[in-house]
Formats: C-alpha cells, sequence, structure tokens
C-alpha cells in the first residue's frame, strides 16, 4: 500500500529525481513527480511523492519545514484530486 505526499516550495530547478533522492533518505520511496506548466514545460514549484503508507505520516512530520537546497518545503498528505 502506498501514500502520496505533496511538497511544495521546491525550487524551480528540482527535478523528480532529486526529489526520489531526498525523500529516500528517510524513508522508502515508491517514486515521483514535479508538476510542470503544460505551455511552458517549467516546473510549477510543487509535487508528488510516493511512498509507502506506513512511512507517510512520519515523513510528512519529519520532513515539513525542512530545508532542501536553500528552500523551506511544505510537506504534508495529499488530497485527492476532485472532479467538478
Amino acid at each position: 500500500m502506498t501514500k502520496t505526499l505533496y511538497v511544495g516550495n521546491l525550487p524551480w530547478s528540482t527535478s523528480s529525481e532529486d526529489l526520489t533522492d531526498f525523500f529516500s533518505q528517510y524513508g522508502n520511496v515508491i517514486g515521483s513527480r514535479i508538476i510542470t506548466d503544460r505551455e511552458t514545460g517549467r516546473s510549477r514549484g510543487f509535487g508528488f511523492v510516493e511512498v509507502a503508507a506506513d512511512d507517510a505520516e512520519r515523513l510528512a512530520e519529519e520532513l515539513n519545514g525542512s530545508e532542501f537546497n536553500g528552500r523551506s518545503l511544505t510537506v504534508n498528505e495529499a488530497r485527492p484530486r476532485q472532479t467538478v
């Protein structure tokens, strides 16, 4: 079972590999993705990390507010996408 964490306030240059490497230091990471602008392809400054369900709450608590490449991260459990 996995859970997805929202990660905000990322530096623009962050790649999904950078995000995976950072979170892997603290827990079992399944995968990650950086959200990019459709038109420019530029990072929007946030992404998602898929982690083992057992690690999700602990990782969100430990890494929320932690420093990553000079920025203070916002980390919390991702909410399901809402449809209209």
